[in-house]
């Protein structure tokens, strides 16, 4: 395969990472991921606009990645993956210094990966059709959720519980109030008002959330951005998990008690005909 990195295109087994670089020592780093459909990005300015949120808090050298774009369609081209599923993976660190915990006088240039690889969704189909099992975990991330940091300890352990209690997500609970998965952000449906936390520094502002949204709105589904009490959640009719790969996928069982009757709830699915709609185009 075929990346880029630091400004060239490459064999990707070619590419080698200094010991004493900021993303390998410290997590000093940002990442994004962005779905191609056969024919066409999806939102790629969207996932740009995120990366640069993250390079200005993090007060990286670069703040605007929008040269990106074309970076990343010509790499579909050189793979040959024009006409099939894939997924692209945009990693950008500080840069490379000696190891030391302030920031590096003067600004390194940051080291910049990006990679294309090809992505069968037929597991994840499965998964949107007969909805998934989740659990709540205590929230033990840092209070900068909103950065796409690769420093996912937190995540990766959550995860990790989630399988081995035959799970497919955890969901982050903080102060009695479910913020977001592992790897993608939560909603419930109460009163068929489409509900889902207020974006804030304890969530990721996902992609597929604000599309989620914006069919809510267009359809005439009532939405909410307010908290989710753990404490009534057993109210919740339908539960849902949305995101890059995941897209909108029904949970039918949190903790191991049902959602609802136990299958993918009607606003799930309105959600995913709309959402296959627009990705299809």
């Amino acid at each position: 395969m075929i990346a880029y990195f630091d400004g060239r295109f490459m064999p990707k087994d070619d590419i080698c990472i200094r010991p004493d670089d900021r993303g390998f020592l410290f997590s000093d780093s940002l990442y994004e991921v962005i779905r191609y459909y056969p024919g066409r990005l999806f939102r790629p300015e969207a996932h740009i606009r995120r990366l640069n949120h993250g390079a200005r808090h993090l007060a990286l050298s670069c703040k605007d990645f929008s040269f990106l774009i074309p970076v990343v369609r010509d790499l579909i081209s050189q793979n040959h993956l024009e006409s099939q599923d894939a997924l692209v993976y945009i990693h950008v660190t500080r840069g490379c210094a000696p190891r030391n915990h302030p920031f590096p006088v003067p600004d390194p240039e940051p080291t910049l990966y990006v990679c294309v690889s090809p992505f069968d969704p037929s597991a994840r189909e499965r998964s949107r059709h007969t909805g998934i099992h989740a659990i709540t975990v205590p929230d033990i991330r840092w209070s900068r959720c909103d950065m796409k940091t690769t420093g996912l300890t937190a995540n990766v352990l959550a995860n990790q519980q989630a399988a081995e209690n035959g799970a497919a997500e955890a969901i982050f609970v903080r102060d009695g109030v479910l913020m977001e998965g592992t790897h993608s952000n939560f909603m419930a449906v109460f009163d068929n008002i489409v509900t889902t936390a207020p974006l804030s520094n304890y969530i990721l502002g996902g992609i597929t959330r604000e599309t989620v949204l914006e069919i809510c709105q267009k359809s005439d589904i009532l939405t909410s951005e307010s908290p989710i009490y753990e404490n009534r959640i057993h109210l919740a009719s339908e539960l849902m998990i949305t995101g890059t790969t995941t897209e909108v996928t029904p949970i039918v069982a949190l903790n191991g008690r049902p959602v609802g009757n136990g299958k993918p709830g009607p606003t799930a699915r309105a959600l995913q005909a709309a959402y296959a709609d627009l990705t299809s185009l």
